[in-house]
């Protein structure tokens, strides 16, 4: 990759004006870059870790020839991610009259201290221009990473459903979402033309500091930078890197951001598996797998908030490798592969081959994982995966499981694959407890079996989430429950076992 084919502009549009940055450093989040350069002091800043909502913008760019707007946090995503791009701040929604989010927050007095609800307002601006009249349970998912210190969500639920009903004059920002799309409009098109004049047409290249930062436009470009940077940050949706240097305070000597590499944003659907990119957002990733596993939706749900998900990729969650990662556990009981790439070399393994260790992986310098393979359920195996957290929102799992069962036309177990998070230094298999459910009745006696033989397979820790103890008695009635709820005569009722929330 040659320096002298790259370009030093960051380039984005605001209320519709092209905004450019040069030479700054490549670490500054947007959230900075709006109170402290712009001084759009409506966008707060609150956790800087992505938890509270405050600091809620929405991001549009041009999807199957329309905008696409959605939510994401600015306190930790760089300015420099946003290259390309559209922005709306709080303040973007400044017209002759409120907006209807603004007016229905009003009339519905959705606002206390005030501290939080510029990034409430946000939030539903990105439900209100994407989602056409939401069930109460869509209006929760809009809201799960915003926190209201007040305890003010009452009004602020009331302000949602009542949003839809404000008329304003017929725009594209005062327009919500309809059930049929609607034409574009002067405003729309305004945007998409606008857009188009500041599409990427070379790799971003930032030096500040002793900092760099590349954005390459092609993966072949992407694996040639990271072959030759062995040492980089490789960052996509940057909702964990973003803590490094917030929380953390560490300066990132080379980033190498996969954010504009259209071909790692692809999900491939074939007759035998679900191919999800490097680059696909988790909220994509997940529709795409709820679709296929309709189980999983209750899991995904409950995995960070609308605005991490928007930000963050699968594939990043599942580099990142953290003993607690939510959708690991499910992954490797689907017996899901990677396929990690080293410049032109490509080689494939199998997801629970993956971790070596706590923050180890078998993965080379100059080596990333450009696309997951999930398997499609063609046999009809049974299925689920469970996460037993203190809250049901925007927690960090004590303890997540996930089983796939097969079972033969006597009720014998044929096929069996049982994962856990939270439960050892990686997200792991159960092994020892598989091979002795193998080739027996799938019963409760086989279940009790299961819940002892959990001893030979994990020891877990103690910390401030769960002790080893509980970790381990709710990682057996965790057995008991996907038994009770794959047999069909339970399949109407509600299990409720001690020690296992959901």
């Amino acid at each position: 990759m040659s320096v002298a084919e790259s370009e030093s502009v960051i380039r984005f549009i605001l209320d519709g004006s092209v905004v450019s940055i040069s030479n700054i450093d490549p670490s500054l989040t947007l959230l900075q870059y709006l109170r402290e350069t712009l001084y759009r002091s409506g966008t707060k800043e609150g956790c800087a870790e992505g938890d509270c909502g405050a600091c809620t913008v929405v991001v549009g760019e041009i999807v199957d020839g329309r905008i696409r707007l959605h939510s994401i946090n600015a306190c930790i995503q760089f300015v420099a991610m946003l290259h390309g791009k559209l922005l709306f701040t709080v303040e973007s929604l400044q017209t002759a009259e409120l907006h209807p989010v603004q007016q229905a927050m009003v009339d519905c007095h959705g606002s206390q201290c005030g501290f939080c609800t510029s990034g409430f307002v946000m939030s539903l601006f990105a439900l209100f221009k994407t989602t056409a009249r939401p069930d109460r349970s869509q209006i929760n998912d809009a809201l799960s990473g915003n926190l209201c210190r007040c305890t003010g969500y009452r009004p602020i639920i009331e302000a949602a459903a009542q949003m839809f009903e404000i008329e304003r004059p017929d725009n594209w920002l005062t327009q919500a979402a309809q059930e049929h799309v609607s034409p574009i409009d002067e405003y729309e098109s305004g945007l998409i033309n606008l857009l188009e004049s500041i599409r990427p047409e070379k790799i971003l290249y930032l030096q500040h500091s002793g900092k760099q930062f590349f954005a390459p436009l092609a993966v072949d470009e992407f694996a040639q930078l990271i072959e030759q940077k062995p040492g980089a940050t490789i960052v996509a949706g940057n909702t964990d890197v973003g803590l490094w240097v917030n929380k953390q305070l560490r300066d990132l000597p080379e980033v190498i951001s996969l954010s504009q590499v259209n071909e790692l944003k692809k999900i491939e659907v074939t007759d035998s598996e679900i191919i999800i990119g490097a680059g696909v957002s988790l909220s994509d990733a997940f529709t795409e797998l709820v679709r296929h596993y309709p189980e999983l939706n209750d899991l995904f749900r409950r995995f960070a908030s609308m605005s991490i998900r928007n930000a963050g990729t699968l594939v990043g969650n599942v580099a990142n490798g953290s003993p607690i990662g939510d959708s690991m556990p499910i992954l490797i009981a689907l017996n899901s592969e990677l396929n990690l790439r080293k410049g032109k070399s490509q080689r494939k393994i199998a997801l629970d081959q993956f971790y070596l260790g706590y923050q180890q992986k078998d993965c080379q310098p100059g080596e990333f994982i450009e696309s997951i393979r999930i398997p499609l359920n063609n046999n009809h195996y049974q299925l689920a995966s469970y996460k037993v957290s203190k809250r049901f929102d925007q927690d960090i799992s004590a303890v997540c499981s996930a089983f796939v069962i097969g079972l033969d036309e006597n009720g014998i177990i044929d096929h069996l694959r049982i994962a856990y998070g939270g439960m050892a230094a990686t997200p792991v298999r159960a092994k020892n407890t598989e091979q002795v459910l193998l080739g027996k009745q799938w019963s409760e006696a086989s279940v009790e079996i299961a819940r002892q033989k959990l001893n030979e397979d994990f020891s877990p820790l103690s910390d401030v989430r769960a002790s080893s103890a509980y970790r381990l008695k709710v990682a057996q009635n965790l057995i008991t429950r996907f038994f009770l709820e794959s047999q069909s005569e339970h399949s109407d009722q509600v299990i409720d076992l001690a020690g296992v929330s959901s």
